[in-house]
This record gives C-alpha cells, structure tokens and sequence, in this order.
C-alpha cells in the first residue's frame, strides 16, 4: 500500500475532500486517474484507490504501475488498498475507512472528469447546505453521431438520467457514517447507489444536483452483456426487501420488464410441460403466448437500434434467453433474502 506524502502540501481552498475509485484495474482507469490529475481547482486532499480484483497480483500499488504513473504530483497523495473482490460497495467502504476529509468524491475508474472539475466540485461542496448530504455530478455520455446507438450504448447512455449514481458522486462523510455506508450485500455495480441515497434521504438529508460535468465512454462489449446484466435481478429483490414495493418509484428508476419477464418464462415453460403432457392444443396457446412476448420484446430492442446484421442477431439470440435469465435471477434474489428486514428496522 502506498501513502499519502505530506511533503505534497495540503490543498487550502474550499472544502477538504478525498476521492475514493474502486476499480478492476481496467484499462480505463489510466484514462481517469490522467483527467483527475488535470483537472484544474484545488486538488484532493486523498485520493484512495481501491483494487477490488479477487487476486490483485502484486502486492500494494505496484500491481497498479503503470496508470498510478499517470497521476504526477498527486501520486504522492495516493493510497491503495484492496478488497477482495467483494464488489464496489465493499470496495468503497473500504476506501471511505481511510479518508480523514468531510467530503468524499466517489468515481468509477471508467469515468473522465471535466477540465474544471476540481474548482467545480469545490463550488459544489462550499454551497452545500448544512442538511445536503451529497451532491452528484453531471453524467455526459457521449454517443455515435453518424449512426442509431445500439442496445448497450443506449443502456450506457441511461446513466446521464440516472439518480444518484456513484459515477460521480461526493457525500459528506458524516452522512455516510450515520447510515453505516454502502451495503455489502449488493455486489454488483447496481442498486448498490439507489440504496444508499435512500438511506440517507429517509434519515433526513438532502441530496442536490451540482454543476460539475464528467464523462462516462460507453465501453467496449460484447454480445453477451446484456444477458449477465440479468443478474442485476437479484439486486432488485433486495431493494424490494430493503424499501417496499414504491422502491421504484422512490429511487426515481425505470420499473424494468420483470413482470412480463415473468409471464414470458411461465408461458414458455407452460408450453413445454403441456407439451410432454400430450395437451397439444393447451400447449400451442401457451407456445404462442411465449412467441409474441419474445417477439415483441426483440422489436423494442432492435428498432431503435443501427439494425445491422450483428446487432439485429444479438438483440433476436439474447431476447429469447434474457426473460428466463432474468426470472431466475429474480426469484433467486427473492429466496436469498427472504429474511432481510426493512432497513429501518436494522438501522443503526
């Protein structure tokens, strides 16, 4: 682990903050600790970098060389930490414990802050009213211009609308502690914001909008993303279990196509058992039922989309598998923590 040299002089302007980054050491985070390190404005005071990969190689910030290199002066700030693979929630607990500032900034290591970012964030922060809990940045994801964007650019581009998310996202670091920070269980990049924000709202903070801009690329993937992104079910289980049935609607989120997920993959499975039942008639009925749900879910992926060859496989392939990935997923989410209490019931 590497710390922070106080040779590097303390910043003196504005409100003291610290940037925590999980990553998977993935090759954008170069990229995101070089726009940091060039952004002009008062500096962090820490920056905590948290190797989130199961088996992170080397020991300490070696086994991070090449994109700690890129971050000049403020490599003498740095810290890095591990955590085990346990997910980005565990991964920024664990950079929250080693900060000492009031304010800390989180970032995802696939993200690139604005050219003024600093002065920005510490605008944010100084006008910050004493119940403002957190203030989010502005998310720009940039899209194709000469063509439709696909399936995932479209998801990706979500995030620009999306609340609270931790792409860009400074608390107060008091706040964090009253509600016990991030929880553990979701360990995923998914929900695991939401949660938070609606913890910290329920015990009676505010969270604003601030004026800082930071871009999030879409990253390279292939055919199948979508499909493990199913697995993202399970986490809104838990957000049932945590927050109630309104949970969407509190958070602010898309409701999603569980329920006719769902009914899709009865459908289907309907047919299959009817089928081997000799009930051929029954059986149809249901097979066509599962044909026009997947049909009509694959067409609102595709139209939007560039149409191309590839693209119009993938969404055809992964709309029939995706339904009933998604209700395994689902009611594996709702088996798991079937015993998980309201939050405030547990809250500490």
């Amino acid at each position: 682990m590497s710390r922070p040299d106080s040779s590097a002089g303390p910043r003196t302007t504005g409100p003291a903050y610290a940037v925590v980054i999980p990553t998977l050491a993935r090759d954008t985070l170069a990229d995101c600790l070089a726009a940091l390190a060039a952004a002009h404005g008062p500096q962090p005071d820490e920056i905590v970098l948290v190797d989130d990969r199961p088996e992170p190689g080397p020991p300490g910030p070696d086994a991070l060389e090449h994109p700690l290199s890129v971050l000049g002066d403020l490599g003498a700030r740095t810290t890095v930490l591990t955590s085990g693979g346990r997910g980005p929630a565990a991964a920024r607990n664990t950079g929250l414990r080693a900060v000492t500032t009031p304010w800390v900034a989180f970032l995802d290591d696939d993200v690139q802050v604005g050219p003024h970012w600093c002065d920005q964030l510490v605008q944010d922060l100084a006008e910050a009213s004493p119940d403002t809990a957190a203030v989010q940045g502005v998310i720009a994801v940039p899209l194709p211009g000469e063509r439709r964007p696909t399936d995932w650019e479209r998801g990706t581009a979500a995030l620009a609308r999306a609340r609270w998310i931790t792409a860009d996202m400074a608390y107060r670091t008091d706040a964090l502690k009253h509600v016990a920070g991030f929880d553990e269980r979701f360990r995923r990049a998914f929900r695991e914001d939401a949660d938070l924000a609606l913890r910290v709202l329920d015990a009676g903070w505010r969270i604003r909008q601030g004026r800082r801009t930071t871009r999030h690329p879409v990253r390279p993937a292939d055919r199948w993303v979508s499909l493990r992104a199913q697995r993202g079910n399970a986490d809104d289980a838990l957000m049932l279990r945590l927050h109630g049935p309104d949970w969407w609607h509190k958070a602010v989120a898309p409701r999603g196509r569980i329920r006719s997920h769902l009914a899709v993959t009865a459908a289907g499975v309907a047919a299959c058992a009817l089928a081997a039942a000799g009930g051929r008639r029954a059986a149809a009925v249901a097979g066509l039922g599962w044909a026009a749900g997947t049909a009509e879910f694959a067409w609102a992926r595709i139209a939007p989309g560039p149409r191309t060859r590839y693209e119009v496989t993938t969404m055809a392939v992964t709309s029939v598998l995706i339904p009933p990935a998604a209700s395994w997923h689902w009611l594996s989410g709702m088996w798991r923590h079937r015993a998980a209490p309201a939050w405030q019931e547990v809250a500490p």
